[in-house]
């Protein structure tokens, strides 16, 4: 597991850093780390895939670190952030970028050691998805890479979070039932299903996904959409 920590008071790095160290010795578990003062000489070195985790102070000079998460989403859909923050106000904004938790300065050790219990214990867990056929043989898909399922003249696309697309000659009834008992799954019109970890934007007509595609929502869906997101995003994460 690969964590990036940027926070311009150095003072608080040092004492993330060292807080990590410890998680990494008690635990015995396999972990680097990688410290960055502002979210400027993050963003220059990162690219997509570098770390599992960031560590983000929202209040840092310059570029904000709540500005450097929305960059960040533009490329990286899947790395967890956890902001730093001295006030719980930013709790909903950062719900915006998919922020996995938030972290009250000065860092507490049993906080940051929750969240590290419990992102370790979400990699642990098999790897959930649908093994289809496509043209040329079976292929795996994971849930937690599925962007989106379109389907268009009679075929299914499975349009994944790094941006390539698995085309499976079948009907969308075919999984329908299957990706919609999970709770991040919502059809938003007769063609698409979507993965709601990969929503960005939600408008009254269509959904931008945080790869930029621009999906049309049902008239008539809309409504349900809007909850499953509102819900998405605010009930699982115990905000009310």
């Amino acid at each position: 597991m690969k964590i990036a920590i940027c926070d311009d008071d150095s003072p608080e790095l040092d004492r993330i850093s060292s807080f990590i160290a410890t998680y990494r010795q008690e635990m015995k578990v396999s972990l680097t780390y990688k410290t960055f003062q502002s979210a400027t000489e993050l963003l220059s070195t990162m690219s997509s895939g570098d770390y599992d985790i960031l560590l983000l102070d929202i209040l840092m000079p310059g570029i904000s670190g709540m500005q450097a998460a929305h960059e960040i989403r533009a490329f990286d859909a899947g790395v967890r952030i956890i902001f730093l923050t001295s006030s719980p106000e930013f709790a909903l904004e950062s719900y915006a970028v998919k922020a996995y938790d938030y972290i009250l300065k000065p860092a507490s050790k049993d906080k940051l050691f929750s969240i590290l219990d419990a992102l370790i214990a979400e990699e642990q867990k098999p790897l959930e998805g649908l093994t289809v056929k496509t043209q040329t043989g079976m292929s795996r898909i994971l849930f937690s890479k599925l962007a989106f399922v379109e389907v268009m003249n009679k075929r299914l696309y499975f349009h994944l979070a790094d941006g390539s697309v698995q085309e499976v000659p079948a009907s969308l009834a075919y999984f329908e039932d299957k990706l919609l008992s999970r709770p991040e799954f919502v059809k938003v019109h007769r063609s698409y299903i979507v993965n709601l970890w990969q929503v960005g934007e939600l408008r009254s007509k269509e959904i931008t996904t945080l790869a930029g595609n621009t999906l049309p929502i049902s008239r008539l869906l809309y409504r349900k959409v809007r909850e499953a997101y509102m819900e998405h995003l605010f009930v699982e994460k115990g905000v009310n």
